[in-house]
């Protein structure tokens, strides 16, 4: 319990126990009160408040959703001699060698929010694939994503703007335009409206609990649709969590991990409670208990050639034998550059979906959300410490990501066979138009 918190709980009860003695209805209910001092009317307030807010921790605990948001410097950097969080992952950033990439911008569907965090008539501020865009909720119910810069002097929609009907209102002169073809409607000084004047959408969806947007850089229609996981539609399968993680990497590396099935015998073995610090991982404290990992990846054949199935096998051994309480299958289906569903299998521990969601931010600048939906008549705890296992497994790769290079013609051995298998898959999602890093002047810009 932070300090904060405790001083609240003492304050409360010290004001309670100045109520109680200047006298009040509870001196005719509860005559002992008559015979208390004021300390020991504070003490008892005091216990009183911290019993509630433990009651509170205890519920959130057990039932409510994990959420674990890490912020851009909080994983995947050694902090040492004194540094800051933000101190070491900065020297990294600015040393690191970024390697030959591929387009930094993949086209296909990418995760902007999640549903419930958009209400009717709010309005979001999000960068996305470089960009800022505004999504908003109109008074139908629909989640609309435009340019957030308004065309008129380039105010940003998203920041003070009102949404109005279906349409979003610019806060500077009051512009207001249609989020369904981004139409300015309204000029509340004009006699007429140019019909010239608009702002560019971008093609949405909104399923699975989140809403999400199309890119393609040569401006395209969607070329295939996100699948609808419908248990979470039902509502058979309940949000149980999600993790937030920003990592400093190219695109490209963070779904490659489901083709590089020989990281998994080394990075992931040691048991989660080792923790995420590569330099503690294979603890001898620990050894005793192993992760085992059957995997098998491959690309799914026409009509969904921009999917890919990875078939995982998890055992957990302890002293050399087989906990079969921890056996889990999963299947970890990946649809396009950014989206993929690790649908979790278990005997008797029952059944879910971690949305898996890496959006770019910036070129070398990913925003990673694992989002749990699992069945509503399984106790949240079991969800909740599955999500958890994820982020810790998830968080080991991070500490790669953020500080590898991208090798554009590895060094491979035939084992790593499927690493150059799932480059080409992953190729698909590139055109001769795509956009490339360049340096110029020790800025990015592409």
């Amino acid at each position: 319990m932070s300090p904060g918190k405790l001083a609240v709980i003492f304050g409360l009860g010290v004001a309670a126990g100045f109520i109680i003695q200047s006298g009040d209805p509870l001196d005719s209910w509860y005559p002992v009160w008559r015979e208390t001092g004021l300390l020991a009317r504070a003490v008892v307030c005091l216990i009183a408040g911290a019993s509630l807010f433990t009651l509170g921790w205890l519920h959130g605990f057990l039932f409510g959703p994990l959420e674990l948001l890490r912020g851009p410097d909080d994983v995947g950097y050694i902090v040492e001699n004194g540094r800051s969080k933000a101190q070491a992952a900065n020297e990294v950033r600015r040393r690191r060698r970024t390697g030959d990439l591929p387009p930094v911008y993949p086209n296909g569907w990418y995760r902007v929010l999640d549903s419930h965090t958009l209400r009717r008539g709010e309005v979001r501020s999000v960068t996305v694939l470089g960009e800022q865009v505004a999504v908003f909720r109109g008074q139908d119910g629909e989640a609309y994503v435009v340019d957030a810069y308004c065309p008129h002097l380039g105010a940003n929609l998203a920041v003070g703007g009102q949404v109005m009907g279906n349409c979003i209102e610019c806060p500077f002169h009051g512009w207001q335009f249609r989020g369904t073809d981004g139409k300015c409607v309204k000029i509340p000084y004009a006699e007429k409206v140019p019909d010239f004047a608009k702002v560019r959408i971008w093609p949405s969806c909104e399923l699975n609990g989140q809403v999400l947007v199309w890119f393609h850089c040569d401006g395209e229609d969607p070329q295939w649709l996100v699948p609808e996981q419908q248990e979470i539609t039902t509502g058979e399968w309940v949000y149980r969590g999600r993790t937030e993680h920003f990592i400093n990497a190219h695109i490209q590396e963070i779904p490659e991990n489901a083709a590089d099935i020989a990281h998994l015998g080394h990075l992931h073995t040691p048991a989660i409670v080792s923790g995420v610090d590569l330099r503690y991982t294979n603890s001898k404290t620990w050894e005793f208990l192993r992760h085992d990992w059957k995997v098998q990846w491959e690309p799914e054949a026409e009509p969904n050639k921009h999917c890919s199935q990875m078939l995982v096998k998890h055992a957990l051994t302890v002293f050399g034998s087989t906990w079969h309480l921890l056996d889990v299958r999963v299947l970890a289906r990946q649809v396009g550059p950014g989206l993929v569903f690790l649908l979790i299998e278990h005997s008797f521990l029952g059944r879910g979906v971690i949305l898996q969601c890496v959006t770019p931010v910036e070129p070398l600048l990913q925003f990673v959300t694992h989002t749990i939906f699992y069945q509503s008549n399984i106790p949240p705890l079991v969800p909740k410490f599955i999500l958890k296992a994820e982020s810790i497994q998830f968080e080991r790769d991070v500490m790669i990501w953020n500080n590898k290079k991208y090798i554009s013609k590895p060094l491979l051995v035939k084992e790593d066979s499927a690493i150059q298998k799932h480059r080409r898959w992953f190729s698909q999602f590139y055109s001769e138009n795509s956009p490339q890093l360049q340096h110029q002047l020790n800025t990015l810009d592409f």
